[in-house]
């Protein structure tokens, strides 16, 4: 994961997580990339100082978050949950099952599971239409 610093046309600094430069570049293309306070989706990656290592014991960071955040993450955690109760689950297969129903060859219904990154911007190719599930904090407790 590489954490970039953004900045938004209204002049808000924050940060965001991407897997890649390319990660970040596809999901702003595809609109998903907005601004936590105020939802501008005019973002463009800010100026940074490379991470330089010293013999000093790293520090850690952790992330405090303001009410509007954790409004933001119940949200989120709200969603995903609903998708995990009201879809099947397809493991793996996610990829193949979402481009058969997208193309009438299997029956039309919500999904979710796994897939690579390779698969998923195969299936944005196919114009296959598909969103990541947050994976929030308490996920991984």
């Amino acid at each position: 994961m590489i954490r970039f610093s953004l900045h938004c046309e209204n002049d808000h600094d924050f940060d965001g997580w991407f897997r890649s430069g390319e990660d970040f570049d596809t999901q702003k293309k595809r609109g998903l990339v907005a601004c936590p306070t105020c939802h501008s989706s005019a973002v463009e990656k800010a100026l940074m100082a490379p991470a330089v290592s010293t013999a000093r014991k790293s520090e850690k960071v952790a992330l405090v978050a303001n009410e509007a955040q954790r409004q933001m993450m119940a949200m989120m955690k709200d969603v995903a949950e609903k998708v995990r109760k009201n879809a099947d689950y397809v493991g793996d297969k996610f990829a193949e099952e979402a481009r058969r129903i997208h193309f009438g060859e299997a029956e039309t219904r919500g999904i979710y599971g796994e897939a690579t990154m390779e698969e998923a911007r195969e299936l944005a190719e196919d114009g296959v239409e598909f969103m990541p599930l947050p994976v929030l904090p308490d996920d991984r407790n």
